[in-house]
């Protein structure tokens, strides 16, 4: 299991550990209208997961903005923002930010990206930060669960790592 840390304090994390190799493991999330997305919403496609704590932070709100302007330099690659953050929330933070090119949805409801990608934050029902690429056959082909969760992710590796996957 991946260990990590927030704000400098052990924390524990529900769920597997995923490996790249592995299978992604389907979840069931909601768009910023309320509706369902799952890992089959986007199947056939390259998905970039960035998974964040909570979208009104510093780092959070850094690296939502950095993959939105990698997102129109990476060509048939889907970029999904995941947190806990509610709906209401990540879609009134979208707009004053003008985020247009990823798509933000919400783990708050029952933790299932979380539990199934083993970034569920047992102490703070938040998620950890991590980044998963998943190809167009749905296996995964980088994952980096960030050890500092106040910490950036490895930006250019994630997003190359996305343009070799098919």
């Amino acid at each position: 299991m991946a260990s990590i840390t927030f704000k400098n304090q052990p924390v524990t994390l529900l769920g597997q550990e995923i490996k790249v190799g592995d299978k992604a493991p389907n979840f069931s999330v909601l768009a910023n209208d309320m509706s369902e997305v799952t890992l089959e919403s986007s199947k056939g496609n390259v998905r970039l997961f960035s998974v964040i704590p909570s979208i009104d932070t510093g780092v959070c709100d850094a690296q939502t903005r950095r993959f939105n302007e990698e997102a129109a330099k990476l060509d048939n690659v889907q970029i999904i923002t995941v947190s806990a953050d509610l709906p209401f929330a990540q879609r009134r933070w979208c707009a004053a930010a003008g985020i247009d090119r990823v798509m933000t949805v919400s783990d708050h409801k029952d933790l299932s990206f979380g539990q199934a990608y083993g970034v569920a934050i047992e102490e703070l029902r938040l998620l950890a930060r991590a980044i998963f690429v998943v190809d167009s056959n749905d296996t995964v082909t980088y994952a980096e669960y960030v050890t500092e969760a106040t910490n950036h992710p490895n930006y250019e590796a994630a997003v190359e790592a996305a343009k070799l996957a098919k």
